[in-house]
């Protein structure tokens, strides 16, 4: 599906279908694209949120929420989508992949 491999700026959400229980069916469709810069997990399931958000190539992981960032939060994407980070402490001296888990408080 084109606009779920594309990097669209703008008011775009890709939901798509998947079989209960292929959570990794689903992280190689979500990492089959050139681009990385933030994705969004809900779930109802701590645990599985957690080691999907381990598995998203992307620079910025929302859980249960979309969008809401802390400015102090380091900023920039994976593969085409950027590299390194902008903001936050530790932007100088990044040399690796960092990712910004960002988590709504009451899930």
């Amino acid at each position: 599906m084109y606009i779920a491999q594309e990097e669209s700026f703008g008011p775009v959400m890709v939901i798509s279908k998947f079989k209960n229980g292929d959570v990794d069916g689903v992280l190689q469709r979500a990492n089959a694209t050139e681009y990385g810069l933030a994705s969004g997990v809900f779930t109802k399931d701590i645990n599985k949120a957690l080691y999907i958000s381990e598995k998203l190539e992307a620079g910025t992981v929302f859980i249960n929420t979309y969008n809401k960032t802390d400015v102090a939060a380091p900023f920039g994407g994976f593969k085409l989508s950027g590299f390194g980070k902008d903001l936050g402490k530790l932007s100088p001296s990044l040399i690796s992949c960092l990712r910004v888990l960002i988590k709504e408080r009451n899930t």
